[in-house]
């Protein structure tokens, strides 16, 4: 008898967990259910999707429903499930479509019901042209008001990755952009303040308007945005709002059934199983191991989610699988104007959230030798270590070159559970058109050391 694998959510990690099925064991009879009209769209890629930097709109996607079709499995969108009945094993789905309501039994069933972005309770909130910023539909209004020339001034509420891409994808298009956070500083949840602030400074060099250490109280108009409130009175002109003020899990019909926190995530043990026999949850909706901080944490990136669906599949044929999953870093990346930027593990704002005790150096020069004089801009490094044991924790890199795979680097040091010492002496190679006899990392590791590194 073939196993039945369910599949609720067709994004990164619904994905992946088809495709794994399918692959690692062809007899499954794998099905996907997904709620929205179009598989799968890519949001990390928005940026890109806005300034026309895709070969078309619909190719921003993880996946094509044809992609799993070809070896044997269904996606059927449009296909909610709204309900799930963990004795007899069986999920109800309706359909949008057609307005019918069906049951589907399973074998193993995977949640990847993902998250929504989170709304803003003030009044005004249900004013037409009060955006979000999340999924191929509002991604596609976004566009149409990204050119048009009725759209002058835009408030964006958030800096965190989504509310920094919105701010400068207006900006360049020539809009007035205001951000609005309670946050004081641009990407706080990522970059520390050393870092945070060059972020700062590029961002209002290209007009960018930074109000921060505020919220808003109100979106103001006559049926349709005019003006944003701030908590102080401030009133700024609006033709646009783009609220990007987090996101919520997606797990109001798992209510009563499966196990969730108070704040709706979805409970997983250390094997990502959930409290209901053979249901496995994975993506933005549970709290994965953050594994440099040894603490469950929110981590909502395609990248986790696609690590998990690879785990679960792979063990949820086990009855007591040999190891756990092993966790994440939360790595990730982001351009800003002329600037990139990475980070991985630990930084100065979650480690007070987990009540973490740690460590941390910036080290800072050109990429290359100093007598390199075209092409040598300048890098932040920053490192967050065990102050006892030195254990590397976590990382972030800034410079207006590429210099994102270091982050990833740093990201394996956390993984292999290195020390600065490690990092001060690893083998890297050199070429002076690249960088220095000792690589930047080496620097940074020797300079949280305490040491003079020898540039």
């Amino acid at each position: 008898m073939k196993m039945k694998v369910v599949v609720v959510g067709a994004s990164h990690g619904g994905h992946e967990a088809a495709h794994e099925a399918l692959t690692r064991y062809p007899d499954a009879q794998v099905t996907v259910y997904e709620a929205g009209d179009f598989v799968s769209f890519m949001s990390c890629g928005m940026e890109l999707f806005l300034e026309d930097k895709v070969t078309a709109r619909d190719d921003v996607r993880n996946f094509k429903p044809a992609d799993l079709e070809k070896f044997g499995g269904k996606v059927l969108t449009q296909h909610e499930v709204t309900g799930i009945d963990t004795d007899a094993k069986k999920v109800t789905v309706k359909n949008w479509a057609t307005g019918e309501v069906l049951e589907d039994s399973y074998d193993k069933l995977i949640l990847s019901s993902g998250v929504t972005p989170a709304t803003i309770p003030v009044p005004g909130a249900d004013l037409d042209n009060v955006y979000l910023m999340r999924g191929r539909d509002w991604a596609t209004k976004i566009y149409d008001k990204l050119h048009d020339d009725a759209v002058s001034s835009v408030v964006v509420v958030g800096t965190g990755y989504i509310g920094i891409e919105a701010a400068e994808v207006f900006a360049k298009a020539g809009k007035k952009v205001t951000v609005i956070d309670l946050i004081d500083r641009p990407l706080g949840n990522y970059l520390d303040a050393e870092l945070a602030e060059k972020v700062r400074v590029e961002l209002e060099k290209n007009g960018v308007n930074l109000h921060l250490g505020h919220t808003v109280a109100a979106f103001e108009g006559d049926g349709k945005l005019a003006k944003v409130k701030d908590d102080a009175g401030q009133v700024f002109d609006a033709d646009l709002a783009i609220v990007a003020a987090g996101v919520k899990p997606n797990t109001k019909y798992l209510q009563g059934t499966i196990d969730l926190d108070q704040r709706g995530w979805i409970k997983t043990d250390p094997y990502l199983r959930t409290s209901a026999k053979d249901v496995y949850a994975i993506g933005d909706a549970i709290l994965p191991l953050f594994a440099p901080a040894g603490q469950p944490a929110p981590i909502a990136l395609a990248s986790t989610a696609r690590r998990e669906a690879r785990y679960v599949i792979e063990t949820m044929t086990m009855d007591k699988p040999a190891r756990s999953f092993a966790g994440v870093n939360g790595s990730s990346a982001l351009p800003v104007f002329d600037y990139n930027l990475a980070t991985t593990g630990v930084n100065a704002n979650n480690a007070a959230k987990m009540n973490l005790e740690i460590a941390s150096s910036l080290y800072e020069a050109t990429i290359r030798p100093e007598f390199v004089n075209e092409g040598n801009p300048e890098i932040s490094v920053k490192l967050i270590f065990n102050p006892k044991t030195h254990a590397i924790l976590g990382g972030q890199v800034l410079s207006k070159a590429d210099v994102t795979a270091h982050a990833n680097t740093i990201a394996l040091a956390i993984k292999g559970k290195m020390t600065l010492e490690d990092l001060a002496e690893a083998d890297f190679f050199f070429q002076p058109g690249y960088d220095r006899q000792w690589s930047v990392l080496n620097l940074a590791a020797q300079t949280a050391l305490g040491q003079i590194p020898s540039v």
